[in-house]
């Protein structure tokens, strides 16, 4: 169904809200995203389609629009998706609910294709929740289905659509598309008798909690006739033909929710809610992780499986495996020789107090490099040795030609010999001595044992880096939060310790990790608006701010509200908008709603007893009086609320309290007709007996002589039996 052909984006309804844009569309209405320029927040907004406010049966789609609205109003759980608003827009009528930052449970199905038996109690448990608060008060939601159960931005669910959705062409099994989801979780005396019950909700959730954990259905069929003929002749199979080795409490469970009489199923959701959070109770860590590994969770045609069974990432690339962390790994050229560490139960040997590992490495280099090659050098220069004795024909030459050819052979040797010790000595300082590294230096005011190693941690970091600047050293800064060292200090160093050794002719710097003190977090402002997202959820928007101890107060009486929701704060040991170190400990006290109370006996006892104890009880009382022929004035006669029931705090009870028997003031009929004075009397509700008198005067004839009670007596109606009283005529009887 198609929307209003007037979209409303960028409109102003009733000079307060403004639309954004469409979100969605559904059987009854469009739904947008609209800003509360009033309030300043984000709304959503569900505009009934035109072709139903102007169709013929518009009184009726606006009746059940608002009649919805209103029951989905008076649920107050954090569960459940609010509504703020309903009016008129332009000829469409209108809600104004709750935004829901989040997804619906169908997207994740989609993403995951099965669940885990804890991720799948959990959102049960929340849905069944919700339900409770709707069941108490009397809405039943007849629609429960993944696309209704949204998950907000923190995982918790929030139940929408409270039958707003339902529409004509949802009234007949031919149809698809809505219907034939909707199927899929209708209980079977929805389907066969129209029948709206507590029950046919838990059946949905059932279904719903077995997908969760199979990856689909129990029931599938490309014809909705079949699959709603499914649901009403065949009992939904076992979780456990779908999941082998599932706990067999989870089995039991579900089997009861899904139950094909709607006798053998729980109650209402809270009954529902109990029987799980005993099971909870009863799971072993290997029950809680179970999970059904996907085989194939395709959600679209586009959705293509994913390797190794795990569920497609419909409509998202997938992300590569994050790197694995990286293990120490030294070269060939390093690891024989191990970074020197200052211990007090190491010796080493003298010849290596002061090498450095990466100098000593470099020295031994392959053939060609430069140690061979200064070996060259000076094989070179002693080679020529030989030639000044002799030629290669064995001929002496004479005296002076020798000495001639001698001299420069002799002084090409000696450079030699020299450049060799030179390239000795540089190699010498560049590869093994002060040439090659560079060491940590020690921080002023900072004592180190000589036995033991010294890191540098814990000090002025604006001070050590001048005397690494002054030291000639490179280094690169990093911050880190710390609940140890203060700001502005090292938290840590690498080389870590006083006297450690860094390469220079690898360039490596040193590496600064400097503390920007203990992380603060900030109280999130509106944490005690019962009705805002922080509010509905305190401890976890306390802990998503980045506080790390959060303590709640132990349930106790004091705990109990009529006034605040449960879930909601009492109390906070700290000023919202605060801004504190994460570490601070946070006491909250968390609202567990209004206190659950037993209806007293008060039937015989009088107004004012009554009233006190349902006073005591923080129940309403709405009082009527009545005529009672047994009961005294002013004692009840009933209530509306049966002894023993359970209320809760707020509720109200309608009392019916005696005004005594009815009574009236007898009128005075003598010298009346007497048909006419047993008439009115028959009217008032009293038996009339005419009894006669003889008369002279004709005048007098068939008029009253006297009556009993006379008039102006207090007479009752009827006696405690309920008799009608009865009042005695004597009438005149003329002679003549």
């Amino acid at each position: 169904m198609s929307e209003a052909p007037h979209a409303p984006e960028g409109q102003v309804i009733e000079g307060r809200y403004r639309v954004v844009s469409r979100i969605a569309d559904g059987g009854m209405a469009t739904v947008y995203q609209a800003v509360d320029e009033r309030l300043e927040r984000t709304v959503a907004i569900k505009i009934m389609h035109t072709q139903l406010a102007q169709g013929p049966h518009r009184d009726q789609f606006v009746e059940r629009f608002h009649r919805e609205a209103r029951s989905a109003a008076a649920i107050a759980n954090p569960h459940i998706v609010q509504v703020y608003d309903t009016g008129e827009f332009d000829g469409l009528d209108y809600l104004v609910m709750e935004y829901v930052h989040g997804v619906n449970l169908r997207y994740e199905m989609n993403q995951q294709g099965t669940f885990s038996v804890r991720e799948t109690l959990r959102i049960i448990g929340e849905t069944l929740d919700g339900l409770a608060s709707a069941h108490r008060a009397g809405v039943v939601h007849r629609d429960i289905k993944p696309e209704n159960i949204l998950l907000n931005d923190r995982g918790h669910v929030q139940i929408t659509d409270f039958g707003l959705a339902k529409t004509v062409s949802q009234a007949t099994l031919s149809s698809t598309g809505i219907l034939l989801g909707t199927a899929a979780y209708l209980a079977p005396e929805m389907i066969e008798k129209n029948q709206a019950t507590p029950q046919g909700d838990l059946y949905s959730v059932g279904i719903m909690a077995w997908e969760m954990l199979a990856g689909n259905v129990p029931f599938t069929s490309d014809n909705p006739v079949t699959l709603v003929f499914k649901h009403v002749h065949e009992d939904v199979p076992s979780i456990a033909t779908a999941c082998k080795g599932i706990n067999e409490g989870v089995a039991a469970f579900l089997a009861h929710l899904t139950a094909r009489a709607v006798e053998a199923r729980p109650a209402d959701a809270s009954v529902a809610l109990t029987e799980l959070q005993r099971l909870r109770s009863t799971l072993a860590v290997s029950d809680w992780q179970y999970r059904l590994p996907p085989v194939d969770v395709s959600a679209s045609d586009s959705a293509a499986p994913a390797n190794n069974g795990a569920p497609a990432n419909v409509g998202n690339p997938v992300l590569p495996a994050p790197p694995a962390p990286p293990t120490q790994q030294f070269d060939d050229r390093t690891r024989k020789l191990d970074r020197v560490k200052t211990n007090a139960t190491t010796v080493m040997p003298v010849q290596q107090q002061n090498i450095d590992p990466e100098a000593t490495t470099r020295f031994s280099l392959p053939a060609d490099g430069i140690v061979n090659s200064l070996d060259n050098a000076v094989d070179s220069a002693a080679s020529q040795s030989p030639i000044v004795q002799s030629n290669e024909s064995g001929n002496t030459p004479n005296s002076k030609s020798a000495k001639k050819r001698r001299t420069p052979l002799i002084v090409a040797g000696v450079v030699a010999l020299l450049l060799a010790c030179c390239a000795g000595g540089w190699a010498w300082w560049y590869y093994q001595g002060p040439g090659s590294y560079w060491t940590m230096p020690q921080p002023d005011g900072m004592t180190c044992d000589a036995s033991a190693a010294c890191p540098i941690t814990n000090v002025k970091w604006s001070d050590y880096e001048s005397l690494l600047k002054i030291s000639d050293i490179e280094y690169e800064v990093s911050e880190e939060y710390s609940d140890s060292v203060e700001e502005g200090n090292i938290i840590s160093t690498d080389p870590a310790n006083v006297g450690d050794r860094g390469s220079k002719r690898r360039s490596q710097k040193v590496k600064v990790v400097v503390s920007k003190g203990v992380r603060q977090a900030t109280v999130p402002t509106d944490i005690l608006d019962a009705t805002s997202a922080s509010g509905k959820d305190p401890i976890n928007a306390l802990k998503k701010a980045g506080f790390d101890n959060v303590e709640q107060t132990a349930a106790s009486d004091d705990t109990y509200s009529i006034d605040v929701p449960q879930g909601a704060l009492l109390s906070l040991s700290v000023d919202p908008g605060a801004t504190l170190p994460h570490n601070t400990t946070i006491t909250v006290t968390v609202s567990q709603g209004p206190k659950p109370v037993t209806m007293p006996d008060i039937v015989g006892k009088t107004k004012d007893e009554a009233q006190q104890a349902l006073d005591d009880l923080r129940l309403t009382t709405n009082w009527t009086e009545s005529f009672d022929d047994k009961i005294p004035q002013g004692q009840v006669i009933s209530a509306s609320v049966n002894n023993g029931d359970t209320l809760h705090w707020g509720d109200s009870v309608d009392v019916v309290v005696s005004k005594g028997p009815e009574t009236i003031t007898l009128p005075n009929y003598v010298g009346q007709k007497a048909s006419d004075a047993k008439a009115a009397l028959e009217k008032l509700g009293f038996t009339v007996k005419v009894s006669s008198q003889l008369t002279l005067d004709s005048n007098q004839d068939k008029k009253v002589a006297s009556q009993d009670p006379v008039g102006g007596t207090e007479v009752r109606i009827r006696d405690e039996n309920g008799t009608p009283t009865t009042i005695t005529l004597k009438m005149y009887s003329s002679l003549f």
